[in-house]
């Protein structure tokens, strides 16, 4: 018979102890161990289960064999992007963010669109009613995906062998639970242990197990932090409910690269794929107004052309104000410190507020230039041409420094029908300029940009 015992689980990281802990000694919060009562018992593995009893023994790395891995369309190419080319026979994906966002939707799309395979979709927050109300408003076929309305892992390992699925869905991990642990649905305990018998059933079965997750309040996955260590990728879908774009990033991929991002909008049938994502990412407008420009960034392997907006006004309150949407505040404050020391613009008594347009948050150090001349052209009040891109990065000491894939940049710039893109000199040296129609514009430092603006 079972035996049941407390046991006290950190609720950010996982992290065990047989009794109380003001403090985490794993991740170091405090106040976060709750208490939860765990049966301890010896039950089969959900390998096992599955046919996975081949025992394992060392062998020497030359010895060891594999084929190229034959991946599994999704039939949505930015979904097939983020994940690195398709789904990988026997891989455990966890997908997460907000409530509300479109993760079921996601998931429920692509189940839907992969008609040469037979797929198993799990909902322990719907009925199997409502998953056919939102299957018809998304109005694709899907004759191969069967539903089901479960939270208990033995009797989804029931419906799995009745079906024998090429694909499972489970929505989602935070209301599962399994019998071998006596702790409600949500619990440290029962998320850890659920996602391992997941893990176990996707490597000896070879079928591919997509989780969605929960997100906290400070956008964190739910759960213990065991579980992104145990999934093979974590995928993000986020976005502003404000402009009905959505962003897929993954977090972590062992099968692709975490530089990806696919977009989306959310529409009344579903979710849209947008390829050219500078369609939403740049305003339309009728009239140039000062305080924008163009950078061309790059995701991945995906140029990219993203509005930036600026707003310099005389500070009311006496202690300036800085603002950064979508950019780090700690970088846009360098930048205020390099025009300030360097262009000679008196800055410090003023408030900046910074905007990427589209709620597209980038790292990318190429934004650099035209976030400064943002700023500038909102502080003269003379409007930067929507023709006009910029490409570069700046340094301390006001110098304007080369980007990489500069070539890619200067092409789509191009295909777009930019007019001028203002680059690092030291990026020319290594362009055959004739390619392009363009006017690539070389510039030292940030005066010379300056003054090829505004002067």
């Amino acid at each position: 018979m079972a035996k049941a015992k407390t046991y006290y689980f950190c609720q950010g990281c996982g992290y065990q102890s047989s009794s109380w802990l003001g403090r985490c000694p794993e991740c170091g919060k405090f106040g976060t161990f709750v208490e939860e009562v765990v049966k301890t018992s010896s039950p089969a593995s959900a390998a096992t289960k599955h046919g996975s009893t081949a025992e394992s023994a060392p062998k020497l790395i030359q010895e060891v064999t594999y084929s190229e891995t034959v991946r599994i369309p999704t039939h949505c190419a930015e979904f097939d992007r983020v994940l690195g080319g398709g789904i990988v026979p026997g891989s455990l994906l966890l997908l997460g963010g907000e409530p509300g966002i479109g993760k079921s939707t996601l998931l429920l799309q692509t189940a839907l669109a992969i008609h040469d395979r037979k797929l198993l979709y799990v909902s322990g927050e719907e009925s199997e009613q409502q998953i056919k109300m939102r299957a018809d408003r998304i109005g694709i076929g899907g004759a191969n995906c069967y539903v089901v309305s479960e939270t208990v892992t033995q009797r989804i390992f029931e419906h799995i062998d009745a079906v024998h699925p090429d694909l499972l869905i489970i929505d989602s991990i935070q209301t599962v639970t399994t019998g071998d642990v006596d702790s409600p649905a949500g619990s440290v305990s029962q998320i850890r242990q659920c996602t391992t018998e997941f893990q176990h059933f996707a490597k000896a079965t070879g079928v591919p197990v997509l989780l969605i997750g929960h997100i906290t309040k400070d956008g964190t996955l739910a759960g213990p932090k065991v579980m992104e260590h145990i999934v093979d990728a974590v995928l993000q879908f986020e976005g502003d409910r404000n402009y009905g774009y959505r962003i897929l990033r993954a977090l972590k991929n062992r099968f692709g690269s975490t530089a990806e991002i696919g977009i989306f909008e959310m529409m009344s049938e579903g979710l849209r794929e947008v390829p050219n994502p500078s369609e939403f990412l740049l305003s339309q407008r009728d009239e140039t107004l000062s305080g924008a420009a163009v950078a061309a960034t790059l995701e991945g392997a995906r140029p990219m052309f993203i509005e930036v907006q600026a707003l310099v006004s005389s500070a009311v309150y006496g202690t300036p104000q800085r603002n950064a949407n979508g950019f780090d505040y700690r970088r846009l404050s360098m930048l205020l410190a390099i025009l300030e020391k360097r262009c000679g613009f008196k800055l410090g008594a003023k408030d900046v507020f910074l905007n990427i347009a589209g709620g597209l948050r980038t790292g990318d150090p190429a934004i650099d230039l035209a976030v400064a001349c943002s700023i500038l052209s909102s502080n003269v009040d003379i409007p930067i041409s929507p023709r006009i891109c910029f490409a570069a990065e700046l340094g301390l000491s006001g110098e304007v420094r080369p980007v990489s894939r500069v070539e890619q940049r200067i092409a789509e710039a191009d295909r777009l029908g930019f007019e001028r893109i203002f680059i690092s000199k030291y990026n020319v040296k290594s362009l055959d300029t004739k390619r392009y129609k363009i006017n690539i514009v070389a510039v030292g430092v940030i005066e010379e940009a300056f003054r090829a603006l505004f002067a």
